[in-house]
């Protein structure tokens, strides 16, 4: 289960050398459809990343801080610091060759 993040514990919740901070927002058609997606991914990638969900009705302010025009947007963040941002919705093989690129990385 992905870490509900708040405006108050955000900076908690992207310590860790990968973690994917998923931007969405409840009354989102395109980030319903991300859900499930990002759910079974966070299965297969479980011990390597961080998976992390922020509600922007919660806090516009770190929404605009990281960039996030639109929704849903997964931020990837390494060490704490964002690194890059993908927006839409995709594929789970897709976001799945993604990650393991960025694990590769490392």
């Amino acid at each position: 289960m992905a870490i509900e993040a708040t405006q108050e514990n955000f900076a908690q919740t992207i310590t860790g050398p990968l973690t994917v901070v998923d931007f969405w927002a409840p009354w989102c058609g395109p980030c319903k459809m991300m859900a499930p997606v990002l759910e079974k991914l966070e299965q297969q990638f479980a011990g390597q990343i961080k998976f992390v969900k922020f509600n922007v009705d919660n806090g516009q302010e770190l929404a605009q801080r990281y960039k996030v025009m639109s929704i849903p947007s997964l931020v990837v963040f390494r060490n704490g610091v964002a690194k890059e941002k993908v927006t839409g919705v995709y594929p789970e093989a897709k976001l799945a060759h993604y990650f393991n690129r960025k694990l590769a990385e490392e």
